[in-house]
C-alpha cells in the first residue's frame, strides 16, 4: 500500500467559517480558496449554498476561478438545498454535491423528529437527486458515532446504492476516542457490503481535543480522505487541524506507507493567511504552525540542535515553509532586496504591487532600524487588507494627548470616498477609546465593539503592534486588523479596517 493517497478535504471556508466571530466577504474566501489550490488541497468546501446568498455567490466564484481542486457545496437532504448547489456549482471544473442528513437518535427524536426509515428514505432520495446533477456525490450521516452500528451500516449501504461516491463519517460532536473510532471504521468496512465503491472518509471535531488523533486512527483504519480546517478552525472547539494530519502522515510515512497531494512548504503560509483573514491568532505552542513549534528555550534543547538538528526537531521547519534564512533588511535595503525575502516567505509581488509594499517597508524601516521576517509578514497581511477590501473611508491622520494628569483626548482625520477630508476630536476614557469615539462622530455606523486584542508582531521595544478588534451591527460581525509600531495607530487601522468592512456589508 506504499504511495497510496489519502484526499485532503478542506472545509475553512465552510465549517471553519461556523466558528464564533468569523465573518468573511465573497473576496477574501477566494483569496483562502487560491491558496489552498497552491496547497495542493484535493477538495475544498466552498460554502453552503442554501445557508445565504453570500455563500451562493462565494461557492459560484470559487467554482469559476478555482480549476483543480474538487469543489464542493453542503446541502442537507433537502431538494432545494441541493438544486441550490448545483446551481453555484455548475460552473466548476470538478463539482460535488456534499448532503447530510442526522442519523443518531438523539438528533432524530430532538432535532428532526423522524423515525429512522423517514431518514433513511430522505437520504437515499436525496442522494439520487444530488447524482442526477453531477457524479461525485458525498453522504454524512450527522453525528455517526453516536449512531446505532446497526442503522449506521443500513443508511451508507443504502446511501452508496443510491450512487454516492464517497462516505463521510463525522464525529459531529467530538464525541469518540482514537480506539473506539478506529473500531468503528473497521466495522463499517467489514459490514457494509458495497462500501468499496465508495471513498471512505471520516470529519472530526475537536471538543475532547481528540479531532487530529481521531482522523489519523481512521487513516490506520482505511479512511482515505480526512476532512478539517487550517489552523483547526470550525464550530465550538473546531475540527481537525489539517496541518498536523498532513504532517503526521508525511513524518510517519514509515508507519502508514501513505503519501498526500499537499505541498507542505505551503503549510505556514497557508496559515498565516487563514490567521490574517479570519482574526483568529494561532497559540504559540500550536503544533506545525505555532510561533514556538520549531524554537527552543532549554539549554540541553538548544545544544542538541546546534549538534544535529534531528535531535529534538522531527521536521525540518522549511518542510512546513518556514524560513531559517537570517538575511536581515534595514532602511537602506533595496526593492530587490525586499521581493528577494518576500519570495522566499511565499509572496510574489508585481511591480506595481512591489512600489506600494516598498514605500510601507520604508515607512517601517525609518522606526525599526532591523527588519524581520514577521515584521514583512504583517507588512503584507497590512497590504492584504487594504487591498482585499474596498476602502471607503481612509485614516489620514490621528493624534491623541493623554497621561494620568489629562482627559484622553483624540483628533482624527479621514479621507472619504469624494477625497474629501473630514477632521473631529472626541476624549474617552483611554487614547483608544478617544481615537475610536472621534471616528465614529465622522463615519456614522452604528456599532458595538465586541472584541480588542493587542499582539506583538515581534520581540523588542520597537515591536509592531498587532490590533485586532470585532465589532457587532445589524449586518454581522465584523473583524478589523492593523499594524504600527505605534499601538494608538494600529488600533485606529485596525477600527478604520473593521468599519469598512461594514460598510461593504451594508451596501
Amino acid at each position: 500500500m506504499t504511495n497510496e493517497k489519502v484526499l485532503i478535504f478542506d472545509t475553512t471556508l465552510r465549517d471553519g467559517e461556523q466558528s464564533a466571530g468569523i465573518g468573511l466577504t465573497v473576496e477574501e474566501k477566494l483569496v483562502v480558496a487560491k491558496q489552498l489550490e497552491r496547497l495542493g488541497v484535493d477538495i475544498i468546501e466552498a460554502g453552503f449554498a442554501a445557508s445565504s446568498p453570500g455563500d451562493h455567490e462565494a461557492i459560484t466564484t470559487i467554482a469559476r476561478e478555482v480549476k483543480t481542486p474538487i469543489i464542493a457545496s453542503l446541502a442537507r437532504c433537502v431538494e432545494n438545498d441541493i438544486d441550490l448547489a448545483w446551481e453555484a456549482l455548475k460552473k466548476a471544473a470538478r463539482p460535488r454535491i456534499h448532503t447530510f442528513i442526522s442519523s443518531s437518535d438523539v438528533h432524530l427524536m430532538d432535532i428532526l423528529n423522524k423515525d429512522p426509515e423517514q431518514v433513511l428514505t430522505m437520504a437515499v432520495k436525496s442522494v439520487e437527486k444530488a447524482k442526477k446533477h453531477c457524479d461525485d456525490v458525498e453522504f454524512s450521516p450527522m453525528d455517526a458515532t453516536r449512531t446505532d452500528l446497526e442503522y449506521l451500516y443500513r443508511l451508507i449501504e443504502a446511501t452508496i446504492e443510491a450512487g454516492a461516491t464517497t462516505i463521510n463519517v463525522p464525529d459531529t460532536v467530538g464525541y469518540t476516542i482514537p480506539s473506539e473510532f478506529r473500531k468503528r471504521i473497521e466495522l463499517i468496512k467489514d459490514n457494509v457490503p458495497n462500501i468499496d465503491k465508495a471513498v471512505l472518509s471520516v470529519h472530526c471535531h475537536n471538543d475532547l481535543g481528540n479531532a487530529a488523533a481521531n482522523s489519523i486512527a481512521a487513516v490506520e483504519a482505511g479512511a482515505r480522505q480526512v476532512e478539517g480546517c487550517i489552523n483547526g478552525l470550525g464550530e465550538r472547539a473546531g475540527n481537525a487541524s489539517l496541518e498536523e494530519v498532513i504532517m503526521t502522515i508525511h513524518t510517519r510515512e514509515d508507519i502508514f506507507g501513505l503519501t498526500t497531494n499537499v505541498d507542505t512548504t505551503e503549510i505556514y503560509p497557508t496559515s498565516r493567511l487563514v490567521s490574517d483573514i479570519t482574526g483568529f491568532i494561532v497559540q504559540p505552542n500550536k503544533a506545525i504552525v505555532g510561533a514556538n513549534a520549531f524554537r527552543h528555550a532549554s539549554g540541553i534543547h538548544q545544544d542538541g540542535i546546534i549538534k544535529q538538528r534531528t535531535t529534538f526537531e522531527i521536521m525540518d521547519p522549511q518542510v512546513v515553509g518556514w524560513s531559517s534564512n537570517s538575511l536581515v533588511l534595514g532602511k537602506l535595503s533595496g526593492r530587490a532586496g525586499l521581493k528577494s525575502r518576500l519570495e522566499q516567505l511565499g509572496y510574489s509581488p508585481d511591480d506595481t504591487e512591489l512600489n506600494q509594499i516598498f514605500d510601507a517597508f520604508k515607512e517601517l524601516a525609518d522606526a525599526k532600524r532591523e527588519i524581520t521576517d514577521a515584521d514583512l509578514i504583517s507588512l503584507m497581511s497590512s497590504h492584504r487588507r487594504h487591498v482585499d477590501i474596498k476602502e471607503s473611508y481612509k485614516l489620514d491622520h490621528v493624534q491623541v494627548t493623554c497621561g494620568d494628569q489629562q482627559i484622553p483626548t483624540a483628533t482624527v482625520t479621514i479621507l472619504f470616498p469624494d477625497d474629501k477630508l473630514v477632521t473631529d476630536a472626541s476624549t474617552g476614557t483611554g487614547p483608544v477609546d478617544a481615537v475610536y469615539k472621534a471616528i465614529n462622530r465622522i463615519i456614522e455606523i452604528p456599532n458595538s465593539l465586541t472584541e480588542f486584542r493587542v499582539d506583538s508582531v515581534t520581540e523588542g521595544i520597537d515591536a509592531l503592534g498587532d490590533v485586532t478588534i470585532r465589532i457587532k451591527n445589524d449586518d454581522g460581525t465584523f473583524v478589523g486588523r492593523g499594524s504600527d509600531t505605534d499601538i494608538i495607530v494600529a488600533s485606529a487601522k485596525a477600527y478604520m479596517n473593521a468599519l469598512n468592512r461594514a460598510c461593504v456589508a451594508s451596501q
